[in-house]
């Protein structure tokens, strides 16, 4: 079940090697030497339904295009929109970088909401000429939850629309109707900019490609519970996993996958521990975020007290192509890096089941060889998988706990004498060497590492 519109202009690893311990015992050595800034601290309300950026910094919408206040690269921001409102924010772009703005709405829960109620994300220009916009609403599992759109404009030299350089305008839009609650609803918004690529290549789309559903990974369930926001999202890779979620809760995972991977979920709620059998519409919604934290897809399924599973609709492999596609689920698939999953409960379960959590097991598979990605014309930022994302995915850290062991290694290094940090950078670079083993045996499986020669990426050439 889609529950977004995507407009866009015209056809609408780092490998570890064995350098990695010596590169590790430097970046601890130069900690000593240099201060290091750290980053902000994660933390929220108690209570808070939505687990926002510790780090986002408070601003205020515009009523007009002029007056609108300008968003930073990597800067997450907290606002809030009244209902039927509409804001503006200012990014400036150049002309070779891409731009994408998204947009967490969340509405205060144990409100109401209706089919259509929603949030529309636009990216305009200077003249008013829309670069991209995508819309999300509640559709059929009509309760209040978070839900994100995102705008981006794409740089295409064929085209003349959203180019140039300069001042770009964010138009964030809410619709309710008259029956919602009138609340506010808060916002997480975030412009992150990727990168132009060195060279030009194919951009058609491969007319075959595998949309068979694996089978279910091996193993068994482990335990992992979801995180309480993007910024908090609990990481996975391939495998079932064991969560329990309550009514009206929306549990948030991460999933690293790469150039060329393809990603398959599903969920499924536990029969009943009570023996009730209320029939709910809607009860599960699964959904998946693009690392822009564009939607990509979502579904969902009923619950009557029995078992009952909800997968999301097989999606073409990630592929810098991909932007170039009409279709709105394929265009949001055009980098690789954390994709997004959640999964939400609806609170009409309080009426036949209770209040206390339902058993849920995630299923993910990531399928595919990792390929080598586009020439970037500097760094990738968020849009690429390293050895690190693939070690948070496997020990299930969030990304919160990882920007704060990434801290902690400076602070440790930065408090410490020359002596002791040489035997700390031995012990990390003897670590790393294990890590690295484990993760060559594990590339022996479908999700080796890239392989082949750089292919070639880009926009079609100006014709």
């Amino acid at each position: 079940m889609k529950t977004q519109r995507v407009r866009t202009p015209g056809v609408g690893t780092r490998r570890a090697g064995q350098g990695a311990g010596r590169r590790l015992v430097g970046a601890v050595c130069a900690a000593v030497v240099t201060a290091a800034v750290l980053p902000a601290g994660t933390a929220w309300a108690a209570g808070d339904p939505y687990g926002f950026d510790g780090a986002a910094q408070p601003i205020k919408g515009a009523a007009s295009s002029l007056d609108a206040r300008q968003l930073k690269a990597g800067q997450s921001y907290r606002d809030s929109i009244k209902k039927d409102g509409k804001l503006y924010y200012r990014v400036d772009l150049d002309d070779k970088k891409n731009a994408y703005v998204s947009v967490v709405a969340v509405p205060k829960p144990g409100g109401k909401a209706e089919y259509g109620d929603g949030v529309k994300v636009t990216l305009q220009d200077g003249s008013g000429a829309q670069c991209g916009y995508q819309d999300s609403s509640f559709e059929s599992a009509s309760y209040p939850r978070p839900i994100t759109a995102y705008a981006h404009r794409t740089i295409e030299p064929d085209s003349s629309t959203c180019q140039q350089a300069g001042a770009y305008y964010v138009l964030v839009e809410r619709t309710s109707k008259a029956v919602s609650t009138p609340d506010d609803w808060e916002l997480e918004i975030r412009y992150v900019p990727e990168p132009g690529v060195k060279q030009t290549g194919p951009t058609e789309l491969p007319e075959n490609w595998p949309s068979s559903t694996p089978a279910p990974p091996a193993g068994g369930p482990q335990k992992r519970q979801g995180g309480a926001g993007f910024h908090d999202a609990t990481s996975l890779r391939q495998g079932e996993w064991r969560a329990d979620i309550k009514p009206g809760q929306t549990l948030f995972y991460r999933v690293p996958v790469d150039w060329g991977q393809q990603i398959f979920a599903s969920a499924e709620l536990g029969s009943s521990p009570t023996g009730a059998t209320g029939y709910v519409p809607n009860a599960l919604v699964l959904s998946l975020d693009n690392p822009a934290r564009g939607h990509v897809d979502q579904n969902t399924a009923s619950y009557d007290g029995k078992p009952a599973t909800v997968a999301l609709d097989a999606q073409r492999p990630v592929a810098f192509e991909n932007r170039f596609s009409s279709s709105s689920d394929t265009n949001a698939l055009r980098f690789a890096g954390w994709y997004y999953l959640t999964a939400t409960l609806s609170p009409e379960i309080v009426k036949e089941y209770g209040d206390k959590p339902v058993p849920l097991t995630l299923r993910v598979n990531v399928t595919r060889t990792a390929k080598q990605g586009p020439a970037y014309d500097g760094d990738a930022g968020p849009f690429k998988v390293t050895d690190d994302d693939r070690d948070a995915a496997a020990n299930g850290a969030s990304g919160a706990e990882a920007a704060r062991n990434d801290g902690m290694v400076l602070v440790a290094a930065a408090g410490l004498g020359a002596g002791t940090v040489l035997l700390v950078g031995l012990g990390v670079w003897t670590l790393a060497g294990r890590r690295r083993a484990a993760r060559e045996a594990v590339r022996g499986g479908p999700q080796g590492g890239p392989q082949g020669g750089p292919p070639q990426f880009g926009p079609p050439a100006a014709r």
